[in-house]
């Protein structure tokens, strides 16, 4: 395992030893730096592509595989499956997933639109879950074993929801789920709930986990990545909103979650982790957005790889070391 400065140990996980990585620039004191050849993913890997953003990335048979949000040039939001030899050099399918389903109810295949994406390994399967559309944005949920077949499920909550966050493993006996209520539109609200279920199709026992508390984060919040298990308690990244004078601005910050009850938040990070600040996270069809969907680990270096939208138009990396960033975490919480 990684060690932190303390000398505790900080990830529960496996190795990835082909985590892409890049160290810290040279003079580079920030505790989350960027990839030098930004961005990692630009807006048309295909011709019908007007952009590729907010996308998630996990390991697959020794190589990577994710979905990625990909904007088309009808502006239509649609999801697509890719795969990459490195985590950095990336194959997106130009045909969307298309959804298939055990169940005979319509209800379950109807499709309208389907957005920022995340991908969680649990027991024996990858679970896809989105904003997807029934009458509103809502958390669809799907599974595949192969990232070709997908199988839809029910919907996760009723509309309105975004920001559908799995946890890795079930905790006492449930699975459990971070999840952002909003509203029809650009959500000028926004706070981080947990709920829980026994089979991933009923979701109740629903908690609240954290809200805008000034600054970079004082009108709205979301989870972003899979939690990441430590022995610190669940590392999340999650995006912070600001009200500016021009629209919103979305950085990223850091929050540690207990255990055995996740929707109690033991630090927080008042200053952010990333923020808009490059010209590919300033300028774009949103302006002033980072926006982290995805995180890869390696447990025995601690390394940490953040994929993350850039002004709703590429696809971002950034890295960290774990151990760094809980304790960055804890010195600098607003909690």
């Amino acid at each position: 395992m990684a060690k932190s400065s303390s000398g505790s140990s900080t990830i529960i996980g496996e190795s990835l030893e082909n985590v892409p990585w890049e160290e810290r620039p040279e003079g580079c004191e920030s505790v989350v730096w960027r990839y030098s050849r930004n961005p990692v993913i630009p807006r048309d890997p295909f011709p019908t592509s007007n952009s590729i953003f907010n996308s998630a990335v996990v390991p697959f048979r020794g190589r990577f595989a994710g979905v990625f949000r990909c904007d088309d040039t009808q502006r239509n939001m649609q999801l697509h499956a890719g795969h990459s030899e490195n985590g950095i050099d990336w194959e997106i399918s130009s045909e969307r997933i298309h959804f298939t389903s055990e169940s005979d109810d319509p209800e379950i295949l109807r499709w309208e639109y389907g957005y920022d994406p995340r991908v969680c390994w649990i027991d024996d399967r990858y679970y896809v879950t989105w904003c997807n559309s029934y009458h509103g944005p809502t958390i669809g949920m799907a599974w595949t074993e192969d990232f070709e077949t997908f199988h839809k499920m029910e919907n996760s909550f009723l509309p309105y929801n975004r920001n559908g966050v799995m946890f890795p493993r079930k905790i006492n006996g449930k699975y459990m789920m971070l999840s952002r209520p909003s509203d029809t539109g650009h959500t000028p609200f926004g706070d981080i709930f947990l709920s829980q279920s026994p089979d991933l199709v009923h979701w109740g026992c629903h908690r609240f986990v954290m809200g805008p508390c000034g600054g970079w984060q004082g009108t709205k919040t979301g989870a972003g990545p899979i939690p990441i298990e430590t022995t610190e308690g669940w590392l999340l990244i999650y995006h912070g909103v600001l009200t500016s004078c021009n629209g919103f601005v979305y950085c990223a910050g850091a929050a540690l979650l207990d255990l055995d009850e996740p929707w109690k938040v033991m630090s927080r990070t008042a200053p952010y982790i990333l923020s808009p600040r490059e010209l590919y996270e300033c300028v774009g069809d949103v302006p002033n957005v980072v926006f982290p969907c995805a995180a890869l680990t390696d447990a025995p270096t601690g390394r940490l790889a953040i994929y993350y939208g850039c002004a709703d138009t590429v696809v971002g990396l950034a890295f960290a070391q774990v151990d760094e960033l809980i304790d960055f975490t804890k010195s600098n919480s607003v909690v």
